[in-house]
């Protein structure tokens, strides 16, 4: 295996931190200004040594190949504490046969079933806020998605109580995995307030979803939902046991759907809203699509055809404030990448937020464009070039699922309030596993008679 010279180090380093501190201070700016220095680069986090990959190619490539460049790394390590081996988690090794059996789940033909649930919840939230009500849009975002999920994950099968702890924990346990990657691993059994949070909410989100589990085989039903897919799936190619997957595989991935599913659709919605209001011209022509369509009912799956900029807003959203911002693969044996060998064991950073913001691959990348997606503009694009979803055996499972739920979420909003900026306020990007608006509260204000009516 031949090499070319060693990777050159990413400007911005500091003594001890490394790149951690220009990464945490501004993730934006920092990632995206990578792709400048080159299609590789060394970076250290910390006592961390990575390698960032800056190009769509080559991205595709690591990507692509998931045997050698495998779920692992600084940040999939920390994710697993919680998330156990679910199929956004596991290794290379135990994937194929969880996919295989979890495909299904998210079978085209589900996805009207899990849009009407997805609708009744949107109604129902959107329909509660109140005309002149200042919201931390994180938040009522949060609400929408996470009552979405649950609606299509585990109906009726456990409180409603124990449900929000759930959601609640999930938001500790994303900022907590994140923060932990880039501490020894030594420090874990510190009883600092942070460890204790993460390892309470840890337990309870998982005890959550055994309990449903438990409901679910004792009464026997078949809700229709994600829950009740998973304790029928069966493999035919399996053996013994291996056939079904186990209880602790399921709550492996209830618990990764709730971190995948809650946040990055409810960041989406959030960071959607507030480009909307820098962006009038945008604002006013999904204002008439919505009104149009929906004239302010609350969207439905059928709606869907019918609402392509809806859809727009929401591809150039996940181009511009992609949720997973930044993960990691590690290499399970050298290989070659572009003209450099890459060491077994090395941790590789990959930042959809990078790609995303490359000029020659998005021009004018700094702007809010939704019309980039357009049919004359957008079959221009390489399929290399857009990843919110992943690439490759990897790619998120939930892809359909999550642009469903964007569509009728913004869409409905849409049709019933438009949202003004708090003067003083300063939203900036905060980090988790997912990149989130710290700072956005905005006021609401009616847009129909309908937005007013009290939700029975």
């Amino acid at each position: 295996m031949n090499s070319s010279g060693t990777i050159p180090m990413a400007p911005g380093a500091v003594p001890l931190l490394g790149h951690a501190l220009p990464l945490f201070r501004d993730p934006i700016g920092f990632l995206t200004s990578l792709p400048t220095h080159g299609d590789l680069l060394r970076l250290r986090l910390g006592v961390i040594d990575a390698v960032a990959v800056c190009s769509p190619e080559l991205t595709r490539q690591v990507l692509r190949d998931d045997r050698t460049f495998d779920k692992g790394g600084v940040i999939w390590d920390r994710a697993r504490e919680s998330a156990g081996d679910g199929v956004g988690t596991c290794p290379h090794r135990m994937h194929r046969r969880q996919r295989r059996l979890l495909q299904p789940t998210f079978h085209a033909a589900r996805l009207p079933g899990y849009a009407h649930a997805m609708t009744e919840q949107i109604d129902q939230v959107v329909a509660s806020w109140q005309d002149g009500e200042i919201l931390d849009l994180r938040n009522a975002m949060s609400t929408i998605t996470a009552r979405s999920l649950l609606a299509t994950i585990v109906t009726d099968t456990l409180p409603l109580t124990v449900l929000d702890q759930a959601i609640a924990d999930i938001t500790v346990i994303l900022v907590g995995a994140f923060r932990r990657a880039f501490i020894p691993p030594a420090l874990d059994c510190l009883p600092t307030p942070g460890n204790r949070r993460y390892r309470r909410a840890t337990a309870r989100a998982r005890h959550a979803m055994a309990l449903a589990i438990a409901e679910r085989r004792a009464s026997g039903r078949d809700n229709n939902d994600l829950l009740s897919a998973m304790l029928a799936a069966h493999d035919p190619a399996g053996y013994g046991s291996e056939q079904a997957l186990s209880d602790t595989e399921i709550i492996d991935n209830l618990v990764s759907f709730l971190m995948a599913g809650v946040e990055t659709t409810a960041n989406t919605l959030a960071w959607a809203l507030h480009l909307l209001t820098q962006y009038p011209d945008v604002e006013a022509g999904l204002h008439r699509e919505v009104d149009t369509v929906l004239a302010g009912r609350a969207a439905t799956f059928e709606d869907l055809p019918t609402l392509p900029m809806t859809g727009r807003i929401v591809n150039e959203t996940l181009r511009l404030r992609t949720p997973p911002w930044m993960f990691t693969r590690i290499t399970t044996d050298a290989i070659q990448l572009d003209r450099y060998t890459i060491p077994a064991s090395m941790n590789v950073i990959i930042s959809p937020l990078a790609i995303h913001n490359r000029p020659d691959l998005f021009p004018d990348p700094a702007r809010f464009d939704p019309d980039r997606w357009l049919p004359e503009r957008g079959d221009s694009i390489s399929r290399t070039a857009f990843l919110p979803f992943g690439a490759g055996a990897r790619q998120c499972i939930g892809e359909q699922f999550a642009l469903i739920e964007a569509v009728l979420a913004l869409a409905t909003i849409a049709a019933r309030w438009r949202f003004h900026p708090l003067p003083g306020e300063r939203v900036r990007p905060s980090r988790s596993i997912t990149l989130y608006p710290r700072g956005l509260r905005m006021r609401v204000a009616a847009r129909s008679r309908h937005a007013l009516t009290t939700p029975t």
